[in-house]
């Protein structure tokens, strides 16, 4: 709900529709508190297997995702790095290419800013 100064609601049902995201450039209307292109909040509850196993890359925007429960395994190019304790967190930088897995049901915050369309996109790697 918003009144236009205050916004309250719930992360995950919001994101639904969305692969969890809930505050980003793709919130309509525009005059919503939640429409930003400054960043872009996901709420990603995932069940243990749960995975992108496409490489992925954002090429304006960084990223930060922080573990809130479980376990949870983020590949990059030249390392892995597992979140297993509340408020483990990776952040990578633009033009990053990345791949992740849930190892067991999970809850993980992901800021991901600037909030561009169409910035994060598929590739293959070597």
């Amino acid at each position: 709900m918003t009144d236009k100064k205050v916004v309250f609601g719930n992360a995950q049902q919001e994101g639904a529709n969305r692969w969890g995201w809930f505050m980003g450039h793709f919130i309509t209307p525009v005059d919503d508190p939640r429409s930003t292109e400054e960043l872009e909040v996901k709420w990603g509850v995932h069940k243990a297997g749960d995975s992108r196993t496409q490489w992925a890359v954002n090429n304006q925007a960084a990223t930060i995702s922080i573990l809130i429960n479980g376990k949870f395994r983020l590949q990059f190019e030249d390392r892995e790095i597992v979140l297993s304790r509340e408020g483990d967190y990776a952040l990578w930088c633009v033009g990053v290419p990345h791949t992740w897995i849930a190892e067991s049901d999970c809850t993980i915050l992901t800021i991901r800013w600037p909030s561009k369309p169409g910035d994060s996109v598929g590739i293959t790697t070597n």
